[in-house]
């Protein structure tokens, strides 16, 4: 798998951002971050971007920049924002990656946010909001997913060493893609 991207996936809280350094820095392959990719193109937060211009806008603008880190020739690890898995476009482009999907209780993820501003709150309950979330992307996760893991049970460190693992058994051809 030397020729493809990999994405890491999940809900805010998940550990997207640390998985996909672990994994870039296993792979000495760059790291493509949502919310690094955001301020860097728009000069905003993605709570800043729903602010002004809506949560449609920026999932829309999220998706745009998906699919522009699973086109880049130097092959990132990326942590990719949740919304994109509910992108149709989005969620044919992950065909050609090596996607993780990270999953957690809501209670868990929602402590672990508590104190970062840099992602939209949609409801006042961050517990309610991630499991409305959960409830909706869940299907659309599993289906681009190779490696589901659960962060409230295991490290970022675990989850990593396993993608790494699972990614090169795959490259070995030792483990058919759940994916065509």
């Amino acid at each position: 798998m030397t020729d493809i991207p990999i994405v890491v996936m999940g809900l805010m809280g998940a550990g997207k951002s640390t998985v996909a350094r672990l994994l870039s820095e296993a792979l000495g392959r760059p790291v493509r971050d949502s919310d690094e990719d955001l301020r860097e193109r728009y000069g905003r937060t993605a709570a800043e971007l729903a602010a002004e211009f809506g949560a449609p806008e920026l999932h829309a603008r999220e998706a745009a920049l998906l699919r522009e880190a699973l086109a880049d020739d130097r092959l990132p690890v990326i942590a990719a924002a949740a919304s994109t898995v509910e992108d149709a476009e989005s969620r044919k482009a992950l065909a050609a990656a090596f996607v993780v999907f990270l999953d957690g209780p809501p209670e868990v993820l929602a402590e672990r946010m508590r104190s970062g501003t840099h992602r939209p709150r949609f409801l006042p309950d961050l517990v309610e909001m991630l499991a409305e979330q959960r409830g909706r992307r869940l299907a659309y996760f599993l289906e681009v997913s190779d490696l589901t893991a659960d962060t409230s049970h295991r490290t970022p460190a675990e989850i990593a060493a396993e993608a790494l693992a699972r990614h090169a058994a795959r490259e070995r051809s030792e483990v058919t893609p759940r994916r065509p």
